[in-house]
């Protein structure tokens, strides 16, 4: 039941903020989700014996989703001011985990933001897709590993789930998102949209899969608990981190 209050009190404020909301506050909530995710990986990443982050990490966070331009650049900025921060360890052999953590970190948990804000830009509808597609899969995922589900997916990771309910994640969310570009998407091919998302919903599930690795080494169960029935906010987007960066990509490449 928490699990579910949850949800229907997130979906219509995240629905007003992608297509009704102004843009202060859509890049308000962008940076709050990005700060609590990279929060909750410094948890995470406490947990395998690494100093968390700090401030600075989340001062290259914010860089990252300011400066919308010069991406090359900007990575290897903040990998040379990480490489230096880490400088301050006392041992020597505890530099190079943490600059790495660092910075795996605010590529992780900012990174796909600035694909959300540039997809938002371009249309609304577009920054959609992959959260439709995550939500669909999930959906699909669920019902049929639960009734039909034998073959395990990735027992060390995640023993529930199953290669039952991956299939029909991929079949739900491509059904979904093609009806979705059909309708409101209309200049994406039907083939092209059918390709896409399932290339996205592909890249959600890994995206999940990925998060329950970085959890599991940790021995955590939930990233966080600030969301009843769903644990912490990386729990909820870890599909979406790898889902909005493959449309955001496939538009990209569409322009060129």
């Amino acid at each position: 039941m928490k699990r579910v209050l949850t949800a229907l009190t997130l979906i219509p404020f995240i629905l007003f903020v992608i297509f009704w909301g102004p843009s202060w506050l859509f890049f308000a909530v962008v940076v709050a989700v990005a700060a609590l995710c990279f929060y909750e990986y410094s948890g995470i990443a406490e947990g395998h014996g690494i100093a968390r982050p700090g401030p600075a990490g989340y001062a290259a966070g914010l860089l990252f989703l300011l400066v919308q331009r010069h991406e090359a650049l900007l990575i290897v900025l903040v990998t040379l001011l990480i490489a230096a921060l880490s400088l301050r360890k006392t041992e020597l052999s505890k530099c190079l985990p943490y600059a790495a953590a660092m910075l795996f970190g605010v590529l992780y948990a900012f990174g796909p933001w600035r694909s959300a804000i540039a997809l938002r830009s371009v249309d609304p509808l577009w920054l959609f897709l992959p959260l439709l597609v995550s939500w669909t899969g999930d959906t699909g995922a669920y019902y049929v590993g639960r009734a039909i589900g034998r073959h395990r997916l990735a027992p060390r990771i995640s023993p529930a789930k199953s290669w039952e309910g991956a299939v029909a994640s991929v079949i739900t969310a491509a059904a979904a998102g093609t009806l979705y570009c059909a309708y409101l998407l209309p200049s994406v091919p039907l083939i092209e949209a059918a390709g896409l998302t399932a290339v996205t919903n592909v890249a959600g599930q890994i995206g999940d899969l990925a998060e329950s690795a970085m959890k599991r080494g940790a021995g955590v169960k939930d990233s966080g608990t600030t969301l009843p029935g769903h644990g912490g906010w990386l729990d909820r987007v870890d599909s979406a981190l790898f889902a909005i960066p493959v449309v955001h990509f496939y538009l990209w490449r569409a322009q060129f």
